[in-house]
């Protein structure tokens, strides 16, 4: 299920429809697993298949209204909590806290 709401996500992130390929490097799954959480997807109407204008023999994958409402549904269910634990931080604390997860975020490894 991870998978799936990472694709989403993505989908719903993006500025323009995505390969399955494309879309599986983006969430670090290979393109035959991609490609199932697609048919995922698509069976519940949260995105559909397109030609992909530059070569006919490719699709692109996009989200649809119902998938963005999704996607942004999920990200507010899980942002509450941590804007929740948030509220137990003074300003000073939520500075210093936002300083340190950018200095992690900045030193953690890449592959």
């Amino acid at each position: 299920m991870l998978a799936v709401h990472r694709a989403l996500t993505v989908l719903s992130s993006a500025d323009q429809p995505m390969s399955i390929t494309d879309l599986g490097t983006a969430i670090g799954i290979d393109q035959p697993r991609a490609s199932r959480v697609v048919q995922m997807l698509q069976a519940e109407g949260h995105v559909r298949r397109e030609s992909d204008p530059s070569d006919a023999r490719r699709t692109r994958i996009a989200v649809t209204a119902k998938g963005r409402a999704h996607a942004d549904a999920h990200r507010e269910r899980r942002a509450a909590p941590v804007a929740e634990a948030l509220e137990a931080l003074d300003a000073d604390e939520r500075a210093q806290l936002a300083h340190l997860l950018a200095r992690l975020v900045e030193a953690w490894p890449r592959a």
